[in-house]
């Protein structure tokens, strides 16, 4: 094969792979945040609930009946070249985790209502903050018409810790959830 036909056809592979299996329910009208579910068994309701996060491949760090709080753990975002996570929805989405380092986290709340429940879902999205590596062509050389100047406490790396920078909400995420919650409540 040309190194053409190679590359069109690896074009072709990764365009498919974005738009192939995006999400559960990635696509579809939009959905209000809280959905009323009708529900008559809070147990069950808590678990389709529970089972609805781990369709996502969240897993569950904190969950809190009496509070109506379900927290996932951190997940690293899925990229181009995983087809089969759901937690990146769309092909912005996917790009963006191949290319940089995201991770989302889910809060989800479940408070009664007359008849059933609210259920929200609020996705949070965060970039990672790499370190800057200190390096420059000019801290190598010495200046001959300076004086010399000692620093007796050196800063060697970042300043800051590094950590993550928040991107806000996550809206695609969290209405691919919501239509989820429905078809789990048969709605």
């Amino acid at each position: 094969m040309s190194h053409s036909t190679i590359s069109i056809t690896l074009c072709l592979l990764i365009a498919s792979a974005t738009t192939g299996c995006v999400g559960l329910d990635a696509y579809g009208p939009p959905v209000t945040n809280p959905v009323f579910v009708r529900a008559t068994d809070p147990e069950a309701a808590w678990e389709r609930v529970i089972d609805m996060a781990h369709d996502y491949l969240f897993e569950i760090e904190r969950e809190n009946k009496l509070g109506g709080i379900i927290e996932t753990k951190y997940k690293t975002g899925s990229g181009v070249l995983e087809p089969w996570q759901p937690d990146s929805i769309g092909a912005g989405n996917r790009w963006q985790s191949t290319l940089q380092s995201i991770r989302r986290k889910a809060y989800i709340r479940f408070t009664a209502a007359p008849g059933g429940y609210h259920v929200s879902v609020e996705a949070i999205k965060e970039l990672e903050d790499v370190p800057r590596a200190q390096t420059s062509v000019g801290g190598a050389t010495f200046l001959d018409n300076s004086a010399l100047q000692r620093d007796l406490n050196p800063v060697v790396g970042q300043d800051t810790p590094s950590g993550w920078v928040s991107l806000g909400r996550d809206a695609a995420l969290e209405q691919a959830m919501l239509r989820s919650v429905n078809r789990r409540f048969g709605q």
